[in-house]
């Protein structure tokens, strides 16, 4: 089997995205680049498959500059166009078919695309809104069934930037938590640089076998998963929508080596082996698991490292940092839920309230620069000057402490509860909630109150459990300080998730006001 490449510093990253699969393609065609469950494609067809596409985009009336609509989920049909768009100098835009019409209807009209194509072939969401959206599904060699748009010819082309490394790989809007989506620009060199440090760190070889089940329509799925599996010559299974029973006879049947999560990927787990009564889960080949998109508690951790026989391993990050800051290593696993030590290349500080340096161990607002660090917001300037300051310091609006070198994540700035004047971070009251035997996940959101702010949890129990709200704050109470505790516990019978499995906290937040509502 062929070594890795050389050398993965910048100046020797390709230029684009579309680039890795060459080299791979003439040093070892037959090695399979991608699989499903549908059928696989080696580098040499995955090339091939890439220059087809690109000739038909062409004929598409696709340009350099133009934005292109890509909505789908996990397959090769998506890889392939992705690349072609990449190839052609043109923006893919990635839109996960899972989105509501509003969703993805405010995505299409920010962008103006030229053109969307539905990846209808592996996606039921994505034939949805391709009957919506009157797209006219045909039969594209190499490809199969794929739902085109009609062509915008009011869409102007963006210009190019010199540097081919700094023209946008991806576009890919935030999920809009505190309004209309943004549009995060991402850069070729932005998305090849996480996808080297992302290899390096699990030291990928050819041999390495990926479970592509994060959405590569994210930054994790994209960047950590797809570019830096296929950067390395490895091979990605993908899988369009993830349950715990196909995952594990997945793993075992495809000898995969890697499989990167959300936390709720692995409480999936932890469900499905109590259910089966199951006490472990054997993979011979598998070496590394870890999570991500998410906090990880430690009773989840400690329960998954446990069942799985391996450590859980831990990253952070954001879309508009390609998306990773820190990660936990390898050779250096963690018995807490740290996040490890920033990405290598990548620089951190955190400020205070008048953004003076704070002390070792004490929470601050972390901000980031690396060349990692998004182009900016598309059509959306002063958004983006506020995100970024002009030292290329980019803003994330978490709060975080570091002990001796490794980070910690408290939450959000604007998710921080200060209750009768005492600072409440939820991640915390979430991790007490969460080592409960017979809880599966929990959230903790502000709600406001005569002036002051309330801590309210929701939490999701195994089934059939017949765990009390009483019993459950009496459990609250051993552990958290009286101020932090929550004023209520509301039991929900599953957790409202993103399509990256992040546990949609907005959505909680939304149940609380509607229950406020006169009725």
């Amino acid at each position: 089997m062929p070594k890795p490449l050389a050398s993965d510093s910048l100046s020797s990253l390709p230029d684009r995205i579309s680039d890795i699969v060459k080299p791979w393609a003439e040093r070892s065609p037959d090695h399979p680049a991608l699989i499903e469950a549908s059928g696989t494609w080696t580098y040499r067809e995955l090339a091939e498959a890439i220059s087809a596409t690109q000739a038909w985009l062409g004929k598409l009336g696709v340009r350099p500059g133009d934005r292109l609509m890509i909505v789908g989920e996990n397959c090769r049909e998506f890889v392939a166009i992705l690349f072609a768009t990449a190839a052609l100098d043109a923006w893919p835009v990635l839109a996960n078919a899972r989105l509501s019409a509003r969703e993805l209807d405010q995505i299409r009209d920010h962008c103006g695309a030229r053109r969307i194509l539905y990846a209808t072939g592996v996606s039921p969401h994505a034939s949805q809104h391709a009957k919506r959206h009157e797209a006219i599904i045909e039969e594209v060699e190499g490809l199969g069934s794929v739902g085109l748009g009609p062509l915008n010819t009011s869409c102007e082309p963006e210009p190019l930037e010199a540097c081919v490394g700094e023209r946008v790989a991806a576009l890919i809007y935030t999920s809009g938590t505190t309004g209309t989506p943004k549009g995060v620009m991402l850069s070729h060199r932005n998305v090849l640089f996480m996808a080297a440090g992302a290899a390096n760190i699990r030291s990928l070889t050819p041999d390495d076998r990926l479970y592509g089940i994060l959405p590569m329509t994210h930054a994790v799925g994209l960047s950590v998963v797809l570019l830096g599996s296929l950067l390395r010559g490895a091979t990605v299974y993908l899988s369009p929508r993830f349950d715990p029973m196909t995952a594990s006879a997945t793993l075992k049947k495809e000898r995969l080596t890697i499989m990167l999560g959300a936390p709720a990927t692995f409480q999936q787990f932890l469900e499905y082996a109590k259910l089966r009564g199951l006490k472990s889960l054997n993979f011979p080949t598998l070496r590394i698991i870890s999570a991500s998109g998410a906090p990880l508690d430690g009773a989840t951790k400690s329960a998954t490292e446990k069942l799985f026989g391996l450590h859980l391993h831990h990253g952070y990050g954001i879309t508009e940092c390609s998306p990773t800051i820190a990660q936990t290593r390898i050779d250096a696993p963690r018995t807490d839920t740290s996040i490890g030590p920033p990405f290598p290349g990548v620089a951190i500080k955190l400020v205070g309230s008048e953004r003076q340096p704070v002390a070792e161990g004490e929470p601050g607002e972390l901000w980031v620069r690396g060349p990692n660090v998004m182009k900016g917001y598309y059509r959306a300037p002063e958004e983006t000057a506020a995100a970024v300051d002009p030292g290329g310091w980019y803003n994330t609006r978490d709060l975080a402490r570091v002990e001796d070198g490794n980070l910690f994540i408290l939450g959000r700035t604007r998710d921080l509860i200060v209750h009768r004047g005492f600072n409440v971070y939820p991640a915390e009251v979430e991790s007490v909630l969460g080592s409960h035997p017979q809880v599966v996940q929990a959230a903790v959101v502000g709600k406001s109150v005569d002036g002051d702010e309330e801590v309210i949890a929701f939490a999701q129990l195994l089934p059939g459990s017949l765990l009390t709200t009483a019993e459950l704050a009496e459990y609250a109470s051993r552990h958290l300080a009286m101020y932090k505790r929550p004023s209520e516990i509301i039991i929900v019978p599953a957790m409202p998730l993103t399509p990256t499995g992040k546990i949609a906290k907005t959505e909680l937040a939304r149940r609380l006001e509607y229950s406020l509502q006169p009725r």
